[in-house]
């Protein structure tokens, strides 16, 4: 017994002055440091590899087929076949695999055959994805962004140039439609732009630009930040304020003076009319004779006439 007395007294002994310790050095490194990171964190480790290449990928997989966001894309057969006549610019086209073919989707190959471009082949669940779950018979266009003017270069230009200058601007026109058949009309009868509020108003989308037959990419259009703000400029600047109305006080679109000179003729929604601080800023408003049995004209309608009133003083 005193043996083992013995050997544990010198095994403690031997464990305090011949073996060197950590001294709480690891104990105290340790701290402080946190849960030990997850394989995918830590850079060496060939998880963290896995999950770097499928990031690159979906990244990669996003930009080549972008979701959609509504107003970019045409989809279905008719509509494409008919936005691609009407020249619309097309930044893709797309065509599900496996399709059966009919003649709009022949008429489709063909004139995307004809005219160099080209047709990007993906599954139909990618095209799902893409156009938001839309019905589109395994076609589809997307629009490029479109790119407004502003409302000062638009004026500037007018000013350098030799025309008396003619301008429409439009107030809470918010059918697609209408605004690109105002911008038709506005081509037509030699206006030199169209402006547009930023917001509660129509945009350059794909109904628009179908509507326009293919005037938008011809004229100017502008996007004024505040229509009032542009308008009082306009003003400065020499043009005639020529509001839109239907009241019995407001003046025959053709008696109104100064129309063969510098004009912004201003189009009200045809609900609505023109906005009360819209109105404060015409220097007169004028009206379009019609039936008694008549309500009001649509204000695509109403935009054409008024413009060929214009066009025919100043001719």
């Amino acid at each position: 017994m005193a043996g083992n007395s013995q050997r544990r007294g010198a095994v403690r002994k031997k464990g305090k002055g011949n073996t060197a310790g950590s001294g709480g050095r690891v104990r105290r490194g340790l701290e402080g440091k946190g849960p030990t990171p997850r394989a995918e964190d830590r850079v060496y480790h060939k998880a963290h590899r896995t999950k770097k290449a499928a990031e690159k990928r979906a990244a990669s997989s996003q930009r080549r087929t972008p979701k959609a966001t509504g107003a970019e894309w045409i989809v279905g057969r008719n509509p494409v076949l008919e936005s691609l006549l009407a020249e619309i610019p097309i930044r893709a086209a797309y065509v599900a695999e496996g399709l059966e073919r009919d003649d709009r989707l022949r008429e489709i190959f063909k004139f995307t055959a004809d005219n160099g471009i080209s047709m990007l082949q993906v599954t139909r669940a990618e095209l799902d994805r893409m156009t938001g779950g839309a019905v589109h018979q395994g076609v589809a266009l997307r629009l490029p962004e479109f790119t407004y003017a502003h409302p000062e270069e638009l004026l500037d230009s007018i000013i350098a140039g030799d025309s008396p200058g003619l301008v429409v601007a439009l107030d809470s026109i918010t059918d697609p439609r209408n605004l690109g058949a105002i911008v038709r009309s506005a081509a037509a009868f030699g206006a030199e732009g169209v402006i547009i509020p930023e917001r509660r108003s129509a945009q350059m989308t794909a109904a628009a630009w179908k509507t326009s037959a293919g005037a938008a990419a011809r004229l100017p259009i502008a996007r004024a930040t505040n229509l009032n703000r542009t308008l009082a400029a306009y003003a400065k600047a020499g043009f005639t304020i020529v509001g839109l109305a239907g009241e019995e006080d407001s003046t025959d679109i053709s008696e109104v003076a100064g129309l063969d000179g510098p004009v912004v003729l201003v189009v009200g929604s045809e609900g609505d009319g023109l906005a009360r601080l819209v109105r404060e800023h015409c220097d007169v408003l004028a009206s379009i004779p019609i039936a008694v049995e008549v309500e009001s004209l649509n204000a695509g309608v109403a935009a054409g006439i008024a413009l060929y009133e214009v066009s025919r003083h100043r001719s």
